[in-house]
């Protein structure tokens, strides 16, 4: 491209050293070119009516200065918003007052050449361009609007950068002209790029498409896209079902048979690849001239083969696919509900009826504008078109299709319309700063043939006004408008016309939350998708409750779905990864959300709870019979045999036994977790000590039978008061030791059940309540010795073989309990220490007091002395 600038720099001084031979005298003569309107200072804008036929220029020889063109009738909005703008800023008495602003028009712009050409044209006379020659020029020119596309605007700097002037892009999107060392005059009146990539991320995510095509276009702008978007879509988890770069079409008017498309190698390609690829969702990024060869694949398929490709497109703002010089091209049933990225346009009063106004006999432009759109010829402008008839002039503009031309602004058009407001602002702000500044001014006036455009930069980089619109107007550091992007839903028809509908919009500058927004009910999808929603996605995703689980060598995007371990959930689609629920939650059986758990303990209402308050009741009902039969029968023989003070410690220690079980049901609380071991631990030993004291009682009671006997001083009631005291003041002590350390507490146990909480008794320090139980133990084991050595005494009298048995059980019952005891848990583990209670209690109650009771009750001719002694006598017999 170089080179190609320097030939045309060459072929004009050539052309210019022959001209200035007669001086400044020869005859103006520009293609284009509207009369200048004004004498004071003026705007260039160098726009794109046309469309060439992209012959591929070859250096072997002189390149031809004329190239054929047919004007888009869409893109001539570009030179009406033009001329709107400046009929409003020259009718506008705020606004440069003292002056007419004047402007210079050149529609070249159509490829790099043309570009050149008309920045040559613009800049100086126009016939043969050479440079530094504008003596014809009534008017300084200050800054020119231009630069369609990039291959566009990034020719016109290397010119305009000599003369400091500064270019108001209005449609190139290309990064480097954010460059202000080598582009250090280019204003651009559209968004950052970025901006649409980041967009085009929350689009895709907003519809959870994962799995997309994407099409390039084969220069610059399609490697840039390639290098930056790519990886912000594997951030986002987005992956590439295909790839391809679509080649650059050298001949608009191609036949579009199948020779067209096979006789391509990689037109063909794409074409397979994208009739066989499984994504319903396909990214295109390319202006229009780079995506005709995507247009030729759509119209192959669509009229030729007969079958649409009826995909969700994603276009991206530098491709306008509506706009297209030959309406017969466009492919309506394969766009039908693509959603595009657009420039940010906005209703500017009085635009649409400015548009009413426009006449075929305006200029060569409307002119043009008429045959195209009407098909009809226009013979005072030797323009034919054939086999129709002359245009009327009553022709509506508002009648045509909007695929042809829309009543309203596009975005182009728009931003061309801003940047004639841009310079009036900045030369108004110019010229009030020289009227006040004495240094910069003789008397307060100005005079604009002593101001230069490089003096507008300053006033143009800090400019901020608000438009027609409502829209504040100013450029970020980097010399671009700090807007975003509107997102449009095409909906085509039959008859091949199309309606644009604005569904959303980004606004980077806006607050998060805000700076995306879209209207998903208003989009009118392709008909491929009437009977369900585009779902573009490698795998069909993962419900709540599972995972995703990666599959080697594949995309990120397919993926496995296991379920989540037992015990843990995830409560969204797509979760990366599973999640543990708080401690007082469960996973549902779903594994897709946290419930509460149950808080569980033993109650009284349950029928384990019943079942044991039952037991419990029983035996201290029986133990109440016990008692009032040896109350009741006192005097009798068999119960004055036995100890009767013991008798009542014992029979009133196990009754408190039977009643402290029921501590141990119902709610935890703190006097209950206090009470429930050690009230057991301490009325159990005195138990257990008044059977040890009852057991060497009977011992004793039968050593003293025998003459001289040593051991009759012992035979008091103060031996097993003794005992029994002293059995239960080591309890005591040793539960005041624990209770005063770590006592017991109630807690919610919330790891050991999966689906419940378990409220229980801390006891605080686990050592001290082995003690407890160590220590009843000894005494039990104690007892159980006595009892066992002492078991053949005299039947009547021999209460060993009783004691015996109720310790044994008393004993294996307590065994038992430790290894139940820690292998169970929450109420369970209540249920088997209430157990061992009734248990060991109801051992020692049956074993030791049923026989005596059975006597005393139902046997009462056996409770006789007589009965007594000779038992006794045989026995020693």
């Amino acid at each position: 491209m170089s080179l190609l600038l320097i030939l045309l720099v060459l072929q004009q001084r050539h052309n210019a050293s022959k001209d200035l031979m007669s001086g400044c005298d020869w005859k103006t003569k520009v293609e284009h070119l509207l009369p200048v309107i004004g004498d004071d200072i003026a705007i260039g804008t160098l726009i794109s009516l046309t469309i060439s036929l992209l012959k591929e220029i070859s250096f072997s020889r002189r390149p031809a200065l004329e190239l054929d063109a047919y004007i888009v009738p869409k893109n001539c909005h570009q030179y009406f918003a033009f001329q709107f703008a400046m009929k409003e800023i020259n009718k506008n008495a705020c606004l440069l007052p003292n002056g007419t602003l004047g402007q210079q028009f050149l529609d070249k712009a159509y490829n790099e050449m043309g570009t050149c050409s008309g920045t040559m044209t613009l800049l100086f006379t126009g016939d043969g361009n050479p440079p530094n020659y504008i003596c014809k020029r009534k008017y300084k020119l200050m800054a020119i609007i231009g630069g369609l596309s990039f291959h566009n605007s990034k020719q016109m700097p290397h010119i305009l950068n000599i003369y400091k002037m500064a270019q108001l892009s209005y449609g190139s999107f290309d990064p480097a002209l954010k460059d202000k060392v080598q582009y250090p005059s280019v204003y651009r009146m559209i968004p950052s790029e970025s901006a649409q990539y980041v967009a085009i991320v929350k689009l895709l995510k907003h519809f959870g498409w994962n799995w997309i095509g994407l099409i390039v276009s084969d220069d610059d702008s399609g490697e840039l896209l390639l290098r930056t978007l790519i990886p912000q879509l594997h951030q986002s988890h987005i992956c590439l079902a295909f790839k391809e770069i679509i080649p650059i079409v050298k001949d608009h008017w191609a036949k579009y048979t199948e020779e067209t498309v096979t006789s391509n190698n990689k037109m063909s390609r794409v074409c397979s690849t994208i009739s066989s690829t499984d994504t319903d969702v396909i990214l295109v990024h390319g202006d229009s001239r780079s995506m005709e060869g995507l247009r030729v694949i759509l119209n192959f398929n669509e009229f030729v083969q007969m079958n649409p490709t009826e995909k969700v497109w994603i276009i991206t703002a530098q491709w306008d696919i509506t706009s297209t010089f030959d309406s017969v091209v466009f492919t309506p049933k394969s766009f039908n509900g693509t959603l595009s990225f657009a420039l940010q346009t906005k209703a500017v009063e009085g635009y649409v009826e400015y548009l009413s106004t426009i006449r075929p006999n305006d200029n060569f432009i409307t002119a043009m504008l008429w045959t195209t759109a009407f098909l009809c010829s226009l013979p005072q402008y030797e323009l034919y078109m054939y086999n129709t008839t002359t245009c009327t002039g009553e022709e509506k503009l508002s009648s045509l299709p909007e695929s042809l031309f829309e009543m309203r602004m596009s975005g182009q058009s728009y931003s061309i319309y801003n940047a004639v407001y841009v310079v009036a602002h900045a030369l108004h702000a110019m010229f009030s700063s020289r009227s006040n500044n004495k240094a910069w001014s003789d008397g307060g006036t100005w005079d604009y043939r002593i101001i230069y455009p490089w003096q507008l930069h300053y006033f143009l980089k800090n400019i901020r006004f608000n438009n027609s619109a409502g829209e504040e107007i100013f450029f970020d550091e980097n010399g671009e408008l700090g807007t975003g992007y509107d997102i449009i839903n095409l909906v085509t028809f039959p008859n091949r016309s199309t309606h644009s509908v604005h569904i959303g919009w980004t606004n980077p500058q806006g607050p998060k939350g805000k700076d995306f927004i879209i209207h998903q009910n208003a989009i009118s999808w392709n008909h491929n998708f009437i009977q369900k929603s585009p779902r573009s996605r490698c795998v069909e995703g993962c419900h709540p409750g599972q995972s995703k689980a990666m599959r080697e060598g594949k995309e990120i995007c397919c993926y496995d779905c296991p379920r989540c371990p037992k015990g843990m959930i995830s409560d969204q689609t797509d979760a990366e990864f599973c999640s543990k629920c708080p401690e007082d939650q469960h996973p549902n059986k779903n594994q897709d959300q946290c419930i509460p758990k149950h808080i569980i303990y033993m109650t009284f209402e349950e029928p384990l709870g019943n079942v044991f308050t039952s037991v419990a009741l029983f035996f201290s009902l029986m133990n109440l019979l016990v008692v009032w039969a040896f109350i009741r029968h006192k005097e009798t023989p068999i119960i004055k045999a036995n100890n009767w003070a013991i008798t009542c410690i014992l029979l009133f220690s196990l009754l408190l036994c039977f009643l402290c079980s029921f501590l141990f049901i119902g709610k935890p609380g703190t006097v209950s977790c206090i009470l429930r071991q050690t009230l057991f631990a301490i009325v159990f030993s005195i138990a257990v000590s008044s059977v040890l004291a009852k057991t060497l009682t009977v011992v004793l009671a039968f050593m003293v039978i025998n003459p001289g006997s040593r051991v009759r001083k012992w035979v008091r009631n103060s031996l097993a008061q003794s005992v029994i005291i002293l059995g239960a003041l080591v309890q005591v002590a040793i539960c005041t030791v624990w209770l005063s350390i770590a006592p017991p507490f109630p807690e919610y146990d919330k790891q050991s059940q999966t689906h419940e909480i378990i409220m229980q008794c801390n006891e605080g320090l686990d050592m001290m309540f082995y003690i407890v139980l160590s220590y009843m133990g000894l005494l039990a084991f104690i007892s159980f010795t006595v009892a066992f050595f002492a078991r053949k005494l005299p039947a009547t009298f021999n209460e060993a073989k009783l004691i015996t048995f109720s310790m044994l059980v008393f004993c294996s019952v307590w065994v038992s309990f430790v290894p139940t005891y820690l292998s169970t848990k929450g109420k369970y583990m209540v249920a088997v220490e209430i157990f061992s209670i009734l248990a060991s209690g109801s051992g020692l109650l049956c074993f030791i007091f049923l026989p005596k009771l059975y006597i005393v009750l139902l046997r009462s001719e056996l409770n006789t002395r007589e009965q007594i002694v000779r038992k006794t006598n045989l026995s020693n017999y």
